[in-house]
């Protein structure tokens, strides 16, 4: 085994060990894993992008799209970082609020500098609710909140960034620290119960003196606390029964009184308003309509002519295959497009086309040879999105024997009429007839056929 397998073997193994970790939420040893994965093999896209998605789950999402620009430079085509880097920018909204919460985060350590933690502690709520996954941000929270001695609220900050990054090490430690100030408590809690609940302490002169509590005592205390609380119930039952709720009752039906009588002069105001309102709404709606269906062109416009730019740049550069780029052609609306355009479009398709609409047609022609007419298929239609007549309509005849050798008779039919009507002087739509006329000839003969039969068991 060469050095440089040996190199692919190790980048792939730590990549699935990435891959493990990833899956049950252990975050940073993911990262760590995929990070040694790339020291091996910079070029292993999938451990690229999947370090990105490990970033964006932890909410640093600009490190994301980071390694996915990377991987993207070293495989544009066919690279699943295109995918997510389109997503991400789709959102602009959810990008805006991610950026807004590392605003937040930076200026509250500015804040901590300056002894600000209430000013911190704001600006980081505000970060978690705009960006829920951003750890960083939950362990700050908790760590300020531990330094106020807030420990119940520390405690929720350190175990949500607890579920979105289990084996985080600052996260782990602040969790322990937390349990042993809880123990810490609990002991000192527990002591006092112990002193108030067997001992009574008092001074005497200049000596304490520490006395048990009788048990009398115990009981009459339980006995005058019960007497006390239900006596204080039959006196605030009494006190609502006979004074508040009648009072309540009268300023309800008061309340009820007025309001029937504004509902009924807002009712005839209203009706007047929205008479008026809809025919506004009938003006705005057939307006709002055109508005929508410029902006509609006008978009689709801009990003013909931005696909059309980029792919000539890609064929100047002769750094991109020819299925790639009539892949891309293909999205195009030509006639959408301005008048340079129109004219990249129609140069880059003149050489393009022919080319391609040639190889297409040879490679459709030995499929249908082996009996691959599935592919031959796919290969013709793509023909047809070039020129549709290409071969004197022999690619589109080539296509309708294909469809009739796959067992699609409708397809077929569909194209050996469109052979006859749109190429009426060529061979190809010579042959389309003709095997339009055997379908119709073949089922009259089935029919003749059928009567002789019937007509045959008649006469016997």
């Amino acid at each position: 085994m060469d050095y440089t397998t040996k190199l692919s073997y190790q980048s792939m193994y730590w990549y699935n060990d990435g891959l493990k970790k990833a899956k049950i939420r252990d975050l940073s040893g993911a990262m760590t894993s995929l990070k040694k994965s790339l020291q091996y093999n910079r070029d292993n896209i999938a451990a690229r992008n999947l370090l990105g998605l490990v970033y964006y789950g932890r909410g640093d999402v600009m490190e994301a799209l980071v390694e996915w620009i990377l991987s993207k430079n070293f495989q544009s085509h066919d690279n699943i970082a295109n995918y997510y880097i389109q997503k991400v920018r789709e959102n602009e909204g959810e990008l805006d609020a991610i950026n807004q919460a590392v605003k937040r985060y930076n200026q509250s350590l500015e804040y901590c500098r300056q002894n600000g933690e209430d000013l911190a502690i704001i600006q980081l709520k505000k970060a978690v609710a705009a960006h829920p996954t951003f750890v960083k941000a939950h362990q700050m929270l908790a760590l300020i909140y531990m330094h106020t001695e807030q420990y119940a609220y520390a405690r929720q900050s350190i175990r949500t960034a607890h579920k979105l990054d289990t084996t985080n090490e600052f996260t782990l430690r602040c969790l322990h620290e937390l349990n042993q100030i809880r123990r810490s408590r609990n002991v000192k809690i527990k002591e006092g119960e112990k002193k108030d609940k067997h001992t009574i302490t008092y001074n005497l002169g200049n000596e304490m003196i520490i006395q048990p509590i009788s048990n009398n005592l115990k009981d009459n205390a339980g006995l005058h606390t019960v007497l006390n609380i239900t006596l204080g119930l039959l006196v605030g039952v009494a006190v609502m029964w006979f004074l508040i709720l009648p009072a309540i009752t009268a300023s309800r039906q008061e309340k009820v009184n007025k309001q029937a009588v504004e509902f009924s002069d807002q009712i005839a105001t209203q009706t007047a308003q929205i008479s008026a309102l809809r025919k506004e709404l009938d003006e705005y709606r057939s307006t709002s309509e055109e508005t929508e269906d410029a902006q509609a062109t006008a978009a689709s416009t801009q990003e013909s002519y931005e696909a059309v730019m980029v792919i000539k740049e890609h064929y100047l550069a002769n750094d991109m295959s020819d299925e790639a780029m009539l892949d891309e052609l293909l999205k195009v609306k030509p006639d959408s497009l301005g008048t340079k355009g129109r004219e990249s479009f129609d140069d880059i398709t003149g050489i393009l086309y022919p080319r391609l609409c040639a190889s297409l047609y040879s490679t459709s022609q030995q499929n249908f040879e082996v009996a691959n007419y599935e592919t031959a298929i796919t290969n013709l239609e793509r023909v047809m999105q070039m020129e549709e007549g290409y071969s004197d309509g022999g690619a589109l005849l080539l296509l309708a024997q294909s469809y009739e050798k796959s067992g699609d008779q409708d397809q077929a039919n569909l194209k050996y009429q469109k052979l006859v009507e749109s190429y009426p002087d060529t061979d190809a739509a010579e042959s389309a007839k003709e095997a339009l006329d055997a379908q119709n000839g073949g089922g009259e003969d089935a029919e003749g056929e059928e009567g002789q039969d019937e007509d045959g068991g008649e006469d016997s």
